[in-house]
């Protein structure tokens, strides 16, 4: 299954500079920018069809842009009602099947929340859903990660703990670092280059060095507050120590993509490229 050579720097959707504005006129845009990669948001809805994938994946393939997508907000594998499970699987599995037939390789999305419950039980059942999901998956023959996001409040499933263990329970899954949801669902801690560093020890410890070398990161500026995330922000228009985080990721030599979902989309991604290429 395709991983990246290198860390790649990701925009979260299409360009802000792309005309016209579609899909594959963004990753094309990408592709001039210098850049090496493309989140797709589904995040309100899977809205590339499957007669559609084929164009885009043509440029894929002549870009080489690297390709991820962001599932649907609409998820929560922990929901009381079996309904609302099968749905959230559901949309899991469609951002998967096209994200595949567009050259993609890696899907995220938001796992759940925790309604209250006792954590280690909602902990089983996201597992259970995600098995169900991943035997899907295999008989599809789908060539993706599913890989679920550390969140940014403390309401929902999802601390960097939770998602290195349900990652090592299950073939062709590993955790989204969202590094500012880190930061934004513990009220400001994960901020620190030695905090960096224990996310990154952490997963190796629990995933291996594969781990480190096949990594799907989020980061942005983020509002925050005792609840946790509020708004993402622009890079420098936050308390994000992006630069502390840049060296860790250099310094541990991790390979992936790192999607920059700072609303000014490519200004802040080229930022993070051109100073990783300083180090």
């Amino acid at each position: 299954m395709f991983q990246p050579s290198k860390l790649l720097f990701a925009t979260p959707g299409i360009p802000l500079s792309t005309q016209p504005r579609d899909t594959e006129n963004g990753i094309r845009q990408v592709k001039k920018l210098g850049l090496g990669a493309m989140e797709l948001e589904f995040v309100q809805s899977v809205f590339i069809s499957k007669e559609k994938a084929p164009e885009i994946k043509k440029a894929v393939d002549e870009t080489g842009v690297a390709l991820t997508c962001h599932a649907p907000y609409f998820i929560n594998l922990n929901a009381v009602e079996p309904q609302k499970r099968g749905a959230s699987r559901s949309r899991i599995l469609q951002s998967a099947k096209i994200l595949d037939a567009c050259g993609g390789y890696s899907v995220c999305f938001h796992p759940g929340y925790y309604l209250g419950m006792e954590p280690k039980k909602v902990f089983e059942s996201v597992k259970s859903e995600m098995e169900k999901i991943m035997g899907e998956v295999k008989s599809l023959g789908l060539n993706v990660w599913i890989r679920p996001e550390t969140t940014g409040k403390p309401t929902q499933f999802g601390s960097i703990d939770e998602l290195c263990d349900l990652s090592a329970g299950l073939d062709h899954v590993l955790p989204v670092v969202d590094f500012s949801h880190l930061h934004a669902r513990t009220n400001g801690k994960f901020n620190t280059r030695e905090e960096f560093t224990q996310v990154m020890e952490l997963i190796e410890k629990k995933l291996g060095k594969v781990a480190l070398h096949n990594m799907h990161i989020h980061l942005s500026g983020i509002e925050y507050g005792p609840k946790g995330e509020k708004n993402h922000l622009v890079l420098d228009e936050s308390d994000m120590n992006w630069r502390e985080l840049l060296q860790v990721l250099h310094d541990f030599n991790a390979k992936g993509v790192l999607v920059c979902e700072s609303p000014n989309i490519e200004e802040d991604t080229l930022m993070l490229q051109r100073e990783y290429g300083k180090l």
